[in-house]
């Protein structure tokens, strides 16, 4: 019984979660309203997605206020990180404090974030959204028109470019263009290939980028899935 117990407690102590400790960094820049970039004492740069919220993206209602919320709460500043887990984008997802203000939950008390149901536990977070949407505080003083989740507005987005994608494909095989990955193949006379999947460092244009993602499905240049791949080269 007791080399049972030891072996659980093991297995517990080596899980990712139990390994987290709080990281303390330097705000060093906002990505939007809610990822940021800091960097530790000793110069590492940890890229954050905030925790249990989810914010407007940039191309939506609120989503540059949402950003400027967040820059103006964390940036140049130090924050301490309490770390939940590690997305699939690499990304150290936390929740952040600053001299004692929970980040995370004062963006939803100012109308700057969603709660992320999906993936929040802190039941408290619902009631300070709750105050902030009677109070009709930052997004929601909008039409409710323009009140659409953020996750709803990627899922749209991704549905919508498949679509795209689809009927793309179908006009290739009526009409007998595209057919293949040689340069120049592609309908409408494009001169990108989809014969490699490039990064961004490796392309030189918005449009390129744009190809990759739409017609070569290279979903890795959309890393925040708001639709728009390689911020670096389509700003």
């Amino acid at each position: 019984m007791r080399s049972k117990f030891f072996a659980a407690l093991l297995l517990a102590l080596a899980s990712p979660l139990a390994l987290a400790a709080d990281i303390s960094c330097k705000v060093v820049g906002v990505y939007d309203g809610d990822t940021f970039t800091c960097l530790t004492d000793a110069k590492r740069q940890v890229k954050v997605r905030m925790a249990e919220i989810d914010t407007p993206e940039s191309k939506q209602p609120y989503g540059t206020r949402s950003k400027q919320a967040l820059s103006d709460l964390v940036f140049g500043k130090n924050v301490t990180l309490k770390v939940q887990d590690t997305d699939r984008y690499g990304r150290t997802v936390a929740r952040a404090d600053v001299g004692g203000t929970d980040v995370n939950a004062q963006l939803v008390s100012q109308g700057a974030a969603w709660v992320y149901r999906q993936y929040s536990k802190d039941k408290s977070l619902i009631r300070i959204e709750d105050k902030a949407r009677a109070a009709k505080r930052g997004l929601w003083a909008l039409p409710e028109s323009e009140r659409m989740p953020p996750w709803e507005w990627r899922k749209a987005g991704k549905d919508q470019r498949q679509a795209q994608r689809d009927l793309a494909s179908i006009t290739e095989r009526r009409t007998g263009t595209g057919g293949g990955s040689a340069v120049g193949g592609s309908a409408g006379g494009s001169s990108y290939s989809c014969a490699t999947r490039k990064t961004c460092g490796q392309m030189s244009s918005c449009s390129e980028a744009r190809h990759q993602l739409e017609q070569c499905g290279n979903s890795r240049l959309d890393q925040d899935n708001d639709g728009v791949p390689c911020e670096s080269l389509c700003r």
